[in-house]
């Protein structure tokens, strides 16, 4: 019974930072795959980047920007986002792949566990 909590979002101009962060809890959190994903209004949903059970990262956004890690105890996966820009506007959510899968994915369908999301909004 994994549960995940976003948070972190708000409003910020164009070129700040913000850090998102996303806490698991339950059954496998110490030893699961994570995944950032963000919806912009009127977009589909689309694929940010993963951390995988052996904490090497993928990403799925032009490099350099944004960055995902985990901290000691495993339960906290972070988003670190750096030169925001409007485009960015979205809400973001955090998710987990089932526990037998090691690795990451861009695919949302191979996520079983979904936080509720936060809003990111970035602005003049």
């Amino acid at each position: 019974q994994l549960q995940l909590v976003e948070s972190g979002g708000g409003l910020v101009q164009p070129g700040g930072s913000l850090r998102l962060s996303c806490v698991v809890s339950g059954s496998g959190s110490r030893n699961v795959a994570i995944g950032w994903f963000r919806q912009a209004p009127g977009k589909e949903l689309e694929v940010v980047s993963c951390i995988a059970k052996d904490d090497s990262v993928s990403y799925y956004l032009p490099k350099g920007r944004f960055a995902i890690s985990r901290d000691n105890t495993k339960t906290l996966v972070t988003l670190q986002m750096n030169s925001l820009t409007p485009e960015d506007t979205a809400v973001y959510f955090c998710a987990a792949r089932n526990l037998e899968f090691n690795g990451c994915t861009s695919s949302r369908i191979l996520y079983a566990t979904w936080g509720q999301g936060t809003q990111v909004t970035v602005s003049s």
